[in-house]
């Protein structure tokens, strides 16, 4: 009579994962330096991409709260490549657009401002003389920081308001005080907040249209209007606005949209995301290479172990299966804390920059997948070394 066919036990899920977790037991300072380096590669790819969403996330509010419906005139060139002009009457004509809310304009002046008249007239500190229409702060929707912006009465006066760069440039943070421009003194009746989507209103000292013809020698031409439409409509009074400010030359007028400035910003830190990433992927490599040293180790000093098991009856396979499952786990125990410290590192970040903290979910998933998939290239080849060693060579190791 044949004796019954003997099969293997067969392994369940709980017990591959015992089995596989039984080597990271009896060796945790190993298992820690190995789980260290898959941690930091986690850690910097989740960071990165935390960090750059949380930027893009308050880019993106910052574009909500100050609009996107904004455009700025400015004169080109002539065909003979000289700087053209606007007409005098460009700010009146953009007004007359349906779907245009608000326009205002303003206008470089041939002059400079020093606090004294004493200081050199050469020493600018890159700051520019402009004349402003009084409706210029409703249309940037900007903000006045110390004390007020020019009205009806001190436009046509020697009164100028100052951008919060100019001020700062010039060492004033108090209005009331005189300046030198020109031939004479002005006073300092307010001084801007920043603005970030005009900064060129930031460096510049403003003086109304009136004062700087009556006072400075201003030609009344406006060298930048600035409107705001629906948003719905900024395309269409785009394409209408050079034809309707210079209607003999429209090709000599420029139209741009400052928020475009603040969007690119998202794509140059896009760019600069993908280094980081692959330095992210180098780390992460490398810890892998950890996780494959350290189980190559592994399979060296549990021989008899091995041997032990595959003469109680454990198929090659079920050999097999432990060490990765082993290297798996020790993969996943350094992916899931460099997870961890990769968010909290996002949000500690953003909110010292008070930015909405932002970490993708696809980024903690595709983390942890990533860390898997390393994990099981590591220990693929220890565990078929350990799967081929013979259960007597293996005993008869010393």
């Amino acid at each position: 009579m044949r004796p019954p066919k003997l099969s293997p036990a067969r392994l369940h899920l709980a017990d591959v994962l015992r089995v596989g977790a039984s080597g990271m037991r009896a060796r945790p300072a190993r298992v820690v330096l190995s789980a260290l380096g898959i941690a930091i590669g986690i850690a910097t790819m989740v960071a990165v991409i935390g960090i750059s969403s949380s930027s893009q996330a308050q880019l993106l509010r910052r574009l909500d709260r100050l609009g996107t419906n904004l455009l700025t005139v400015t004169p080109g060139r002539t065909l003979f490549g000289e700087q053209a002009k606007l007409p005098a009457t460009a700010l009146g004509m953009v007004k007359r657009i349906a779907p245009v809310r608000t326009a205002s304009a303003t206008g470089t002046v041939e002059a400079t401002v020093r606090r004294t008249d004493h200081v050199p007239e050469a020493v600018t500190g890159g700051i520019a003389v402009q004349a402003a229409s009084a409706d210029l702060l409703t249309t940037l929707e900007g903000a006045v920081a110390k004390g007020t912006w020019l009205n009806a009465a001190t436009e046509a006066r020697p009164a100028v308001v100052l951008g919060s760069a100019a001020a700062e440039r010039l060492g004033l943070s108090r209005t009331g005080i005189q300046v030198w421009m020109g031939s004479r003194w002005f006073t300092v009746v307010g001084i801007l907040r920043p603005m970030a989507l005009a900064s060129e209103i930031e460096r510049s000292v403003l003086v109304g249209f009136p004062a700087a013809q009556a006072y400075l020698g201003f030609d009344g031409h406006p060298t930048t209007i600035y409107e705001r439409s629906a948003e719905d409509a900024v395309e269409a009074v785009r394409a209408v606005l050079p034809r309707t400010v210079n209607p003999r030359n429209p090709q000599e007028v420029a139209v741009s949209r400052p928020s475009d400035a603040l969007a690119a910003r998202v794509a140059a830190a896009d760019a600069f995301t993908s280094l980081l990433l692959g330095l992210g992927a180098v780390a992460l490599l490398v810890g892998g290479v950890g996780v494959a040293n350290t189980m190559v180790i592994s399979v060296l000093e549990r021989r008899k172990e091995i041997g032990l098991r595959r003469s109680l009856g454990a198929t090659q396979g079920q050999v097999r299966v432990q060490f990765l499952t082993e290297s798996l786990l020790l993969s996943a125990l350094g992916g899931l804390t460099g997870a961890l410290l990769g968010a909290l590192a996002t949000v500690g970040y953003a909110l010292t920059r008070d930015w909405p903290p932002v970490v993708p979910a696809w980024a903690l998933g595709g983390a942890i997948g990533a860390t898997l998939v390393v994990g099981s290239i590591a220990g693929l080849y220890p565990a078929m070394r350990a799967a081929r060693l013979p259960p007597t060579a293996a005993l008869a190791t010393t």
